[in-house]
């Protein structure tokens, strides 16, 4: 069964590709979603998958890309949302 989570990305996630990198990381992780930046310099993903797909998925979001350097990550459950594939928002 699948379920929806909010994860919220801080610390120097910003200009690193992290949105491009955690598109990547959904798509071959079967994930969908949609992830923005956010105006206080933080990375805002909704993410909709198996418990064991989104587990690993978080997993990767607190290391992120190479140049990413990760210090919070904070995740909440959503009802559940469908989404068709994954996306960057972009403002």
């Amino acid at each position: 069964m699948e379920q929806t989570l909010s994860i919220l990305v801080s610390g120097k996630v910003q200009g690193v590709f992290f949105r491009q990198a955690t598109k990547e990381k959904a798509n071959k992780s079967n994930i969908s979603g949609e992830v923005r930046n956010t105006e206080d310099g933080k990375v805002a993903i909704i993410a909709t998958g198996t418990p064991e797909q989104l587990e690993e998925f978080v997993q990767w979001c607190r290391q992120g890309p190479p140049k990413a350097r990760v210090s919070g990550v904070d995740v909440k459950e959503l009802p559940f949302k469908f989404f068709a594939g994954f996306n960057i928002i972009r403002f």
